[in-house]
């Protein structure tokens, strides 16, 4: 194994350490990250929801929102339709939870049994026949153009909240919010379809405010050498739409010859000071201009008292938003970012109950694989946060089932022990019930569910050790064929609820890409892709699109259907492009990547405090990885249940010494290191709870016996 540590200079390291008030080795390993601009760094470094993008910066919201509040009012009948997986059952729910709380008549379907992916003309039937008038597809619905003209020959209209690539055919819906969309507006691409459906949940709350839809402008005037400078921007829904600046010099220009009369005519104006703004505007005008002006400084300093007093020039400074922004920021914008923390405020924009939504937002933006950079961590860290603290109903049974009651839960916990639950239901046929886990009323109906899931899950975990049983020899031969570059098992034998399970243990196997295709009893197939090394699927999907009836997902996991006399036809396209030298290579030497190497004194439990900053962990953000030089090993066991494969190391590091695991790696006891060696060791830092306590552990990536 390589180890692989970037080399920096201490003028990055030292830069962001001061302007952003974090310590060197946080900084060091930001740096070595990668993670060293700004807008980058404010997502590790912060909590707070406010640094969230505005739902409204999609440029569609208004009018899903719009036809969602239409269907209130006229007491229309509204389906929220989802998907089979951990995503579509978390959006299922929180939307159908949202909508019902708001007074809609709403139901929810997810597809069961051997139901194809995304919406369909039967459930569009379903619901045209129960007087149904409109459907909102959430984590899905981008790829259903027929299914959606169809809905619209029956009556009914289509909003499709979803987060996966659009194809070129769109589906003609009344609103399309997806951040993958090129004119979607919304900064942040990589959401998963949970937080799409929370984006929609937080702009459908919003828009229950008299601000709604109502133009606010802020306006400043302030000196500037022998002039004054008036700015202002104006607002709709707290998304910037337009602005402003004039230079005035006193008794040299009417306010008439200025743009500000047509952009202040008839706007709620809203300035802080008003007795100093007064004074400024006459100065620049003369005392015969009056200005409409509200001020807002005194309704801000009494939900934000640490603004009290203080003038614009001081609270810029002090924006945490400019800390992060890289440039400087003016009066007006500070003032921006201030009467937007506000209002947020105001309204009591994120408590209990977006804290109960915000774990399942969590739960499904980490099951689907989504990188964990940008507003996702804030998403997902704050998801985990609300769980500790009080997990919401259904969710709590889930944990106390799996034993995971008065944990710390982590993103392990959740990866390795509640996605594959939930998962579960999809896999064997009936999502559904994990979507009523969610949804029961009561604790009685809420444990007998979670004990469902978990009995599917145990099912689940049998069909996948038979099925692996097919698929790795399967797999394994497929090498050669496909230049070592790509792993493909396809057969009857292979259920179709696991062969994403398959492919995405096939690709960790064979260091590959890997294929699992199940052959359906109706002439069809259905696979499932899952990628290796970094390697982005679309360039093997894409080449055989003309091949599917439907394909979609992401760039690490997706999935297809075609028909089975076509299959022949795929294998050679995807034998073609594995001989492309873009494949990964399965037998080139893995590469680790080193993100600080300790001295002995920094080996100390609180070491666990650093990693936890740099959680969520998962798609795009490892777990940190460190290396350490010359420990001692003072005690080494061999563990395991049914076969004795795993190592238990104990490492002398000075102050403190850590037990250390070493999965699957015994054989290497008394063959590569022995008791008393001192060795070399790139590393993970985690809790091992045991009876209640919690033990700091390392878990070994790879050990080097110091020769001499």
């Amino acid at each position: 194994m390589i180890w692989n540590k970037k080399e920096l200079g201490r003028e990055i390291v030292r830069e962001i350490s001061q302007r952003y008030g974090c310590d060197a080795l946080t900084a060091s390993i930001l740096a070595r990250r990668g993670v060293v601009e700004g807008p980058d760094l404010l997502f590790y470094l912060e909590d707070d929801l406010r640094f969230a993008h505005n739902p409204f910066l999609f440029r569609s919201m208004e009018d899903a929102v719009d036809r969602i509040l239409d269907a209130k009012e006229e007491g229309e009948k509204v389906l929220v339709f989802g998907d089979r997986d951990v995503d579509g059952i978390t959006s299922t729910t929180l939307l159908y939870q949202a909508l019902k709380d708001l007074g809609l008549d709403v139901s929810w379907r997810v597809p069961t049994g051997d139901d194809p992916y995304g919406l369909t003309v039967e459930a569009v039937d379903a619901h045209a026949d129960a007087y149904g008038t409109l459907i909102v597809t959430v984590d899905c619905g981008i790829s259903c153009a027929d299914e959606i003209a169809h809905a619209a020959s029956r009556g009914i209209d289509v909003v499709v909240v979803d987060h996966h690539n659009p194809p070129e055919n769109l589906p003609d819906a009344v609103a399309i919010v997806n951040p993958k969309m090129p004119d979607s507006g919304y900064p942040f691409r990589d959401l998963a379809g949970c937080a799409v459906v929370w984006k929609l949940i937080s702009a459908l709350r919003f828009a229950c405010l008299d601000v709604y839809k109502q133009p606010i402008c802020l306006l400043n005037a302030r000196p500037s050498n022998e002039a004054y400078v008036i700015e202002a921007v104006k607002l709709v829904n707290l998304v910037e739409v337009e602005r402003i600046s004039e230079t005035v010099v006193p008794g040299m220009v009417k306010i008439s010859q200025t743009r500000l009369v047509p952009f202040l005519q008839g706007q709620q104006i809203l300035v802080w000071d008003a007795a100093t703004q007064v004074r400024q505007l006459e100065k620049a005008f003369g005392k015969g201009v009056e200005f409409n002006c509200y001020d807002i400084a005194t309704d801000i300093a009494r939900d934000i008292p640490a603004a009290r007093g203080a003038s614009l020039l001081k609270l810029k400074d002090q924006s945490k938003i400019a800390r992060y922004n890289g440039k400087p920021i003016g009066e007006l914008d500070g003032f921006l970012n201030l009467f937007v923390t506000f209002l947020l405020r105001k309204n009591g924009t994120w408590g209990p109950r977006e804290a109960e939504e915000l774990q399942l937002v969590a739960l499904g933006t980490l099951a689907d694989l989504m990188p964990l950079r940008g507003e996702n961590r804030i998403l997902v860290r704050r998801g985990l946060a609300a769980m500790n603290e009080r997990p919401r109903p259904g969710l709590a049974e889930l944990l106390s089932r799996q034993g995971l009651a008065g944990k710390r839960v982590t993103t392990g916990d959740l990866s390795w022990q509640i996605t594959p639950a939930i998962n579960a239901t999809g896999r064997m046929g009936t999502p559904e019930r994990a979507v009523e886990l969610f949804l029961a009323d009561g604790p009685v109906p809420r444990q007998r569910l979670a004990e469902e899931v978990v009995r599917l899950n145990g099912d689940r975990k049998q069909l996948g050790a038979d099925s692996w049983a097919i698929v790795e020899p399967l797999a394994r031969a497929s090498l050669p064929r496909f230049s070592e570059r790509l792993a493909v098992a396809y057969g009857a034998g292979i259920h179709r609820g696991v062969t994403g399970i398959m492919a995405n243990r096939v690709a960790s196997a064979f260091k590959v890409p890997a294929v699992v295709i199940c052959l359906m009893e109706d002439g069809t197939a259905v696979g499932s892709l899952r990628s290796a090394r970094g390697f982005h699927l679309d360039a093997l999907l894409e080449p055989c699109a003309d091949l599917f009836i439907d394909h979609g997902g992401h760039a690490f996991a997706a999935g297809f259907s075609l028909h089975a006399e076509r299959l022949d036809e795929l294998l050679a396209r995807l034998e073609r492009l594995a001989a492309d030298a873009r494949l990964p290579d399965g037998d080139a030497e893995e590469e680790l990547e080193i993100d600080a190497e300790l001295p002995h004194e920094y080996l100390t439990p609180a070491i666990l405090d650093l990693a936890d900053r740099f959680e969520p962990y998962g798609e795009g953000n490892d777990q940190l990885t460190f290396a350490a030089r010359g420990m001692k090993i003072v005690a080494a066991d061999i563990m395991g249940k049914a076969e004795r494969n795993h190592l238990k190391l104990t490492l002398d590091c000075g102050k403190y010494k850590w037990p250390a695991i070493f999965w699957q790696e015994a054989a290497r006891l008394n063959r590569d290191f022995a008791v008393g060696d001192r060795v070399d060791a790139a590393f993970h830092v985690a809790r091992n709870a045991f009876n209640g306590t919690e033990i700091p552990q390392m878990i070994l990536e790879d050990v080097r016996k110091v020769e001499g």
